[in-house]
């Protein structure tokens, strides 16, 4: 794949559909390279949406359409001839519960890469010892590497995950809420992994929690629902990007009316 280091991902023009409804309208924003990146808006916006268009997670949703492009290293993920699997490696995505296998540590780190065909015993031991390191798990589990990843605490657990997913080298690293199911002091684990993660990946985190966003992104998109009553009488609604800038400067210095009122807690 050829590179753009200034962007990791573009998308351009997308909308994304399930089945005939209009989910997320005309959708144009550029993803830094190796920053982090948070979307926030109300429930209903199309934030997940948006974020798993990224890594075609929408294709495993019957039903689920996307048009315009989707970009990555000025190569379209959305071409005939673009594996969706190869696509999930390089971009990698955790999402809101904790889903570890019934598997040992061991074996939930190692997953991936042994659907990749790494066999030998030394380059997985390598490749675990490392993941884990990365996540901030190691020294809390490396004693008891075959204990069942499912033993684990809710933190615990989302740092396995995250170990999981950076075993196979992805490029970007996708959190859907990864702390919405977490206490303040696992949630406080997590952001400080992401900011150590952030110098050698690209993250993109969807966030109910405008704190949070504030604490950890360099960039925050921000999502909003439009809607229209039909002539008989039924509501449409989907969403739209309102405005994507530095964080700071959409928190302290908005561009969008609709902006400020959301940061103020007027709806949402």
């Amino acid at each position: 794949m050829t590179t753009n280091r200034a962007y990791a991902v573009e998308l351009k023009d997308v909308n994304i559909y399930y089945g005939e409804k209009l989910a997320v309208k005309d959708v144009n924003l550029s993803i830094a390279h190796q920053k982090i990146t948070a979307f926030i808006g109300p429930s209903g916006c199309g934030k997940s949406t948006v974020l798993r268009s990224i890594n075609r997670m929408n294709d495993l949703i019957p039903g689920a359409k996307v048009e315009g492009d989707v970009v990555y290293r000025s190569q379209s993920l959305y071409g005939r001839d673009i594996d969706a699997v190869e696509v999930r490696r390089r971009i990698g995505m955790v999402f809101q519960k904790p889903n570890p296998f019934p598997k040992s540590i061991y074996d939930n780190v190692a997953y991936g890469p042994r659907l990749l065909g790494i066999r030998d015993r030394k380059v997985l031991n390598e490749i675990v010892e490392r993941s884990l390191k990365h996540s901030f798990l190691w020294d809390e589990v490396k004693g008891d590497l075959k204990k069942s990843g499912l033993a684990l605490s809710g933190g615990q657990q989302q740092r396995l995950c995250i170990a999981r997913t950076i075993a196979v080298e992805p490029d970007v690293i996708l959190m859907d809420e990864p702390c919405s199911a977490l206490d303040p002091i696992a949630t406080q684990a997590i952001e400080d992994l992401m900011k150590e993660l952030v110098k050698q990946y690209t993250i993109v985190i969807v966030t109910h929690n405008m704190q949070q966003a504030q604490r950890v992104s360099d960039y925050t998109a921000f999502y909003s629902i439009r809607k229209e009553v039909e002539t008989e009488g039924k509501e449409k609604r989907w969403g739209v990007l309102v405005e994507y800038a530095p964080t700071e400067t959409l928190f302290n210095q908005p561009s969008h009316e609709e902006t400020e009122r959301y940061i103020r807690g007027e709806f949402g």
